[in-house]
């Protein structure tokens, strides 16, 4: 029955393959032409099956393993399952679900921060940075907040790009959430510069850091008084 599962899914989503959505996703590294919209409508119908989501993440599509993270139990995998899979997703879009919808929910998600933190791989390495930067507003006490200023001002400047951007996300997350930190975090984006030029869409906020964190304060400000 699985098995046919795997296929009825497969077809549904070469239904939904659309030339001008696959042309956006490539130019982000995200290799299928399903708009994300229509593909959690259809997770959304499936609900959760994890045995079905095993199988999917099988296949080795992108727009599969999509569903796949959508439809399966976060905390039904084991510390090596993830740790194999994160590896296998090199798709931007499959790592940065897989992590954010799973790993942090996942009971392991600790024990992968640290190892993936410290993994030679920068796209691995990325994955512990976003774990470490839910940490810098969930649980803070687990980290050593000036150490990590130390290593983000040390590193960030040369790392590779999708590290780069988690270990600036992180930044700007102690500066925003560590009052007694913000200036510091600050002082290294302006001296570091990095993301100052990224492009950012009317209405967003900018990425580099010292725009970022200022705004998303000067908007709890706001909401406060």
């Amino acid at each position: 029955m699985a098995e046919t599962t795997v296929a009825e899914v497969m077809a549904e989503l070469a239904a939904l393959e659309d030339p001008k959505a696959r042309e956006v996703n490539e130019r982000h590294g995200d290799d299928h032409g399903v708009n994300l919209g229509k593909l959690r409508a259809l997770a959304k119908r499936l609900k959760t099956q994890q045995e079905l989501a095993c199988r999917l993440w099988e296949t080795g599509d992108t727009a599969a393993r999509l569903v796949a993270i959508l439809i399966c139990r976060p905390k039904a995998f084991e510390r090596d399952d993830l740790d194999r899979m994160v590896r296998e997703a090199r798709a931007p879009k499959v790592h940065d679900w897989l992590v954010n919808y799973v790993v942090k929910k996942n009971p392991h998600a600790e024990e992968l921060r640290l190892a993936w933190s410290a993994d030679p791989d920068p796209v691995i390495a990325s994955a512990g940075w976003a774990l470490t930067t839910e940490r810098v507003t969930k649980k803070p006490d687990v980290l050593d907040l000036p150490g990590l200023l130390d290593v983000i001002e040390a590193e960030m400047k040369d790392a590779p790009d999708r590290l780069q951007w988690a270990m600036n996300h992180c930044l700007a997350q102690i500066g925003i959430d560590h009052a007694e930190h913000r200036d510091r975090a600050i002082g290294i984006g302006e001296r570091l510069e990095v993301l100052k030029d990224y492009p950012t869409s009317p209405g967003c906020t900018s990425p580099y850091a010292p725009t970022w964190i200022n705004e998303i304060v000067r908007r709890q400000r706001d909401k406060a008084s």
